[in-house]
């Protein structure tokens, strides 16, 4: 299916760029993707991105907290939000009937919060006790620990939540500084998909955007991680060791990007016959949970393999890993292994994008850096090129074995 055809877009005069996807369903979706993340804080700002995410909710000019939780969800819909390294996404699901209610909404916390002290210093306990929630779970926190040291002394290698002490310091006038500085109308892309016209989006978009004064971002200067590969260990009261293989990869805009993500979902994705899920936990019984991650970022990524298992068989796990990625550099794919690599990548893809929050959201990060949607069609067309040779280039290129670093949580013999 050719979503293409259904896809309306326009750039505002303030430079706020307006996509809708129209879907003949009564459940819609609108929101904002916004081109600021926890990289774009300032040192003494730590969490600071994700701070605003959480208190965008607590108050606008013409809204309550309470009015604006009640919002939707008396008539069924729900808001969202969240924060990455790169980008903070605000979005609502609901009924199409209430569709400007959803614009109104979104647009009115976004742009028109006023981060009322009282809400910030209760929001901030909340935040606490998600930092709390998240620090006793080894096999999450490693993810950030492990980035943390990858992109060390960089803004990319800041924790996502910040640190609880500064987060208590925090006021409404340094809330309202970081939007001002960092919510950039070119940075900003406002999407929709839903069965409503697009002349009624554009309508909407004017009565609520046209508003916002134009604000262009500066050129960022990119500080970019100096790498050097380490091994560390960390004991923790934990009954698993943890642990985590990996190193830096391809950034958003590199043509191997694809193969990376190809690459990566052979390793260790989503599905059991994934390459390492079949030696760990298959063939020998030692894991219960294996997966690679391939992240990408605008100017970098990560490529990064976890499991967790007992500790009296964690060397044996990293020696089975190491071996296996010796394997993948050595020996290349035949043809017809890699035809049915891909198959089981665009089935996923296909089923994954079935879900019309996955599809609305990636369609807005796509707009945000590519000003494009990267179809289905486009993705499958891109991976019928990749050949065998170009894995075995990529693996090499990436996971070579001077390049790799490993982060241990230790665990309880």
């Amino acid at each position: 299916m050719d979503l293409t055809k259904d896809l309306s877009f326009w750039e505002m005069p303030n430079g706020i760029r307006v996509v809708h996807l129209y879907d003949d369903s009564p459940v819609a979706y609108c929101g904002f993707a916004i081109n600021v993340g926890t990289r774009d804080e300032l040192p003494e700002e730590s969490g600071m991105a994700h701070f605003i995410e959480h208190t965008l909710f607590k108050g606008t000019q013409r809204r309550k907290s309470w009015h604006i939780v009640n919002s939707l969800e008396s008539v069924g819909g729900e808001l969202n939000a969240y924060t990455t390294k790169e980008e903070t996404f605000v979005y609502a699901n609901f009924l199409c009937e209430d569709y400007e209610k959803a614009v109104d909404i979104c647009s009115d916390i976004v742009f028109h919060a006023t981060f009322p002290q009282k809400e910030l210093d209760k929001e901030v306990d909340v935040i606490i006790d998600e930092i709390q929630s998240y620090k006793d779970t080894p096999s999450e926190q490693i993810y950030d620990d492990f980035e943390e040291l990858v992109f060390a002394n960089t803004p990319l290698g800041r924790n996502i939540l910040g640190d609880a002490k500064r987060l208590k310091k925090y006021t409404t006038q340094d809330a309202i500084n970081f939007v001002r500085r960092t919510y950039c109308t070119d940075k900003i892309v406002f999407f929709s998909l839903g069965k409503i016209p697009f002349s009624r989006v554009k309508r909407l978009a004017e009565k609520y955007l046209s508003d916002i004064e134009e604000k262009r971002s500066a050129v960022n200067s990119i500080v970019k991680s100096t790498y050097e590969p380490f091994d560390k260990m960390v004991r923790k009261h934990t009954s698993q060791a943890h642990v985590m293989v990996g190193c830096p990869s391809y950034d958003l805009s590199d043509d191997r990007r694809l193969p990376m993500s190809l690459l990566n979902n052979i390793i260790g994705g989503p599905s059991l016959n994934s390459r390492l899920n079949l030696l760990l936990r298959e063939r020998n019984g030692m894991a219960y949970n294996i997966e690679s991650t391939y992240t990408s970022y605008s100017d970098s990524g990560l490529l990064s393999i976890y499991f967790g298992t007992e500790e009296r068989n964690r060397e044996k796990c990293t020696d089975l890993i190491c071996a296996e990625l010796k394997r993948l550099r050595e020996v290349p794919f035949t043809k017809i292994q890699l035809e049915k690599y891909k198959k089981q990548m665009v089935g996923q893809m296909t089923i994954m994008q079935e879900n019309r929050e996955n599809l609305v959201l990636s369609m807005a990060k796509s707009f945000l850096y590519f000003n494009k949607f990267e179809t289905l069609e486009y993705v499958y067309n891109q991976l019928n090129e990749v050949t065998p040779s170009v894995i075995l280039e990529v693996v090499n290129d990436v996971l070579r074995a001077d390049r790799l670093s490993t982060l241990i949580y230790q665990g309880k013999m």
